[in-house]
């Protein structure tokens, strides 16, 4: 159930909203990084969500250039989606047998996204962990991320090191399990279901970058704390149904 029948091993979707300046580095590191393990089989689909500056045409630019355009495709949402929303819905577009997410905004080195594609097939997930202190990243960001994943374990009765590090996932079960919440907490609802469901998965510590987003596009909004509050909801709900109906 989890093969996929185009034969390729891993779909990486890189989601994009206004990252001119971050895109061409971001493709870069991930070329860089499969050709460093000798992954030919793969693909990557740029999603540009909307984005009001040049973005597109960078990427366009970019596949010219580069010649590209059997391994990288651009794709255009109509109307602004958001990171969780593109990430699954792109997830049923892609051919791969695996899926991930890398961000736009070029904070994973390529030898951080080796590392992490180097353990591809070995589990079911493979969760790449963060240092606490991730240089540029503010300390009352590192502090909500730690009260997040802290809450995330308290609620799910998992005991995991992180959960917003982009995991890499059977892309059936990114399909399957999608969860309802596409706001930041995306992730952690994903990752606690599938723990829910038996999947295994191994923990890899990654060196990361962080760019702080202007006002408009930064995880510091009211909408976003109220995405997270729903997650954490969903999250609560599920495992007081599993202590009322457990898995037989």
């Amino acid at each position: 159930m989890t093969e996929s029948a185009s034969g390729l091993e891993l779909t990486i979707v890189v989601p994009c909203f206004n990252e001119r300046l971050h895109i061409e580095g971001t493709l870069d590191n991930i070329r860089a990084a499969c050709e460093s393990i000798g992954l030919e089989s793969y693909e990557v689909l740029v999603v540009d969500d909307c984005s009001t500056d040049d973005t597109i045409e960078v990427v366009e630019r970019y596949l010219a250039r580069t010649q590209t355009g059997s391994k990288i495709r651009l794709l255009r949402n109509d109307v602004n989606r958001g990171l969780g929303r593109t990430y699954i819905d792109t997830a049923f577009l892609g051919k791969g047998r695996y899926y991930r997410l890398v961000c736009g905004d070029n904070v994973e080195p390529a030898e951080t996204l080796s590392t992490i594609l180097s353990h591809l097939g070995e589990e079911d997930m493979i969760i790449p962990v963060h240092p606490r202190v991730v240089p540029g990243k503010p300390l009352f960001r590192r502090v909500v991320s730690r009260f997040f994943t802290f809450l995330v374990n308290l609620l799910s009765g998992h005991s995991m090191s992180y959960y917003n590090g982009c995991a890499l996932l059977l892309r059936y079960d990114v399909m399957r399990w999608a969860p309802y919440s596409y706001g930041f907490g995306f992730q952690a609802d994903l990752i606690t279901r599938l723990l829910d469901e038996g999947r295994t998965y191994c923990e890899v510590t990654v060196q990361v970058g962080h760019v702080e987003k202007d006002s408009g596009a930064s995880a510091i909004q009211l909408r976003n704390f109220l995405s997270v509050a729903h997650t954490l909801l969903e999250i609560g709900i599920r495992r007081f149904r599993r202590v009322l109906y457990p898995p037989t």
